[in-house]
Parts: structure tokens; sequence; C-alpha cells
């Protein structure tokens, strides 16, 4: 079995023979977790200079560095999708966010509902899981975490040109790649909390003429499930999957 090249995210700048100080997390990883040593090869990438093969270089108990050899991939971002969500609870708030990088979102957004049950979004931990998604699935990419705002505010401010793709067990098209017909990039998802959205929240989304309601089918589904019916229908019909070419440089 070939093995696999180890991948890092790095905020620092790429190039070529630029030595890098890794952090003390990703050190021990490298030099501890999987025993690497001096020479070993590792891919890392950021979303400003695509993703380079560096070697380790320095691999001490004071820390690791590596240097930078050449860039094999150029930023591959994926369709301007953002996904908008009420946010869950810890564990299933991390498998939501790792899904929803996986299935190519630009950003992901935290909305508060009135039925929303948690309080508090840890943002650091929503980026931490985008990375770690990114690295695992060979992305060139990690979407943006935004601060998380109320619903009615994200509405009041909404940027008209950008569709919103609401996800209601109410609308009126059962088929939602019909219902997607026409619809095109930039786009949002919005999912609604567990309990579901309120009238009140229902009809101010469906009294708004940039929003296009979906069904995901008969069956009630969990909220991290929606994540993933909703993006992968979205994908299909709007986005990248099965379409060569519609993803554009930054």
């Amino acid at each position: 079995m070939a093995k696999t090249t180890p991948r890092l995210h790095l905020d620092a700048e790429l190039a070529p023979g630029h030595d890098i100080p890794l952090s003390r997390e990703q050190g021990h990883y490298l030099a501890h977790v999987l025993r690497l040593v001096g020479g070993d090869v590792v891919e890392v990438f950021n979303a400003r200079d695509g993703a380079w093969l560096a070697y380790l270089t320095d691999v001490t108990k004071k820390g690791v560095s590596i240097r930078c050899e050449r860039r094999v991939s150029e930023v591959t971002p994926p369709p301007d999708i953002d996904y908008l969500f009420a946010p869950l609870k810890h564990a299933r708030l991390d498998y939501m966010v790792q899904k929803a990088t996986e299935l190519g979102v630009r950003r992901l957004r935290p909305v508060m509902t009135a039925r929303t049950i948690a309080e508090r979004v840890n943002l650091e931990r929503m980026r931490a899981n985008a990375v770690e998604a990114a690295e695992q699935c060979n992305l060139v990419f990690v979407p943006d975490v935004l601060e998380p705002q109320p619903l009615a505010k994200v509405i009041g401010s909404w940027d008209a040109p950008r569709r919103l793709i609401f996800c209601d067990e109410t609308a009126v098209q059962a088929n939602p790649i019909a219902a997607l017909a026409g619809v095109r990039p930039p786009a949002a998802v919005l999912v609604g909390p567990e309990g579901g959205f309120t009238d009140d929240e229902r009809r101010l989304l469906k009294s708004q003429p940039y929003v296009t309601a979906i069904s995901l089918g008969p069956r009630i589904l969990r909220a991290d499930t929606v994540a993933i019916a909703a993006l992968a229908v979205v994908q299909a019909a709007i986005g990248d999957w099965g379409r060569p070419g519609v993803i554009e440089k930054l």
C-alpha cells in the first residue's frame, strides 16, 4: 500500500525555499504521532498560496520546522455557496462543520433562531474542524467561519443577488432539483434548528423575493443530516458535481 503524504494547513506564506516553524501541536503530530524525521515529505496548503510539497528540516525537542520545495496545486475554491445553520451542540456541530466543508461550502455562517438550542458558538473549534476536514479530504481551500447573527439581522442585511435556498418541509414543489431550476451561484443554503423554524420565521423567509424553498423528502431529518442532504442536492443541481470547469480561481 502506498504511503499517504501527511497534509497540514498553514497560515504562513508558502514559497520556494521558505523555512517555516510549525506550531507545537503540528510538530508533535508529525514527530511523535507519525514519527517523521528530517527529510521526510509533507504537503502544506492554504487558501492564498495553494498546496506545496515540503520536507522536514529541524526535528528537535525545541520544535519542528519545514522547508517549502514546490507547488503541487493551485487554490481551488468551491462554487460560491454559503451554508447558514442554527448551531447545534458539541459533537453534532463538529460533525456538521466537517461534512459541510467536505461538501464544498465557501462560508459557514451560524444563524440564531427562536428555537436554536446552543446559546454560544465556539468559532475557534468550528475553524479547527473545518481545517481538519480540509486536511483529510485533500482540499486546497478552507471555508471562512463567520460570527453568529440573529436570523432577522441576516435577512435585513441580505445581498439580494445571492439566492437563499431555504430548507422547508412545507415547500410546494416536492422535487428539490426542479425547485432549483434556473438558480446559479452565488447562493446560500439555510437550515433551521432541531425544532424547526417558527411560523413567523417561515413567513419572513417566504416573503423575501430572493428565497427559494426546497423540500428534502417525506421524512423528518435531524439537523446534521439535513446539512448533508441539502448540500448534496445543491451541489448536484447548481454546484460543481459533474460539471468540470465551473470552479473559479480566487
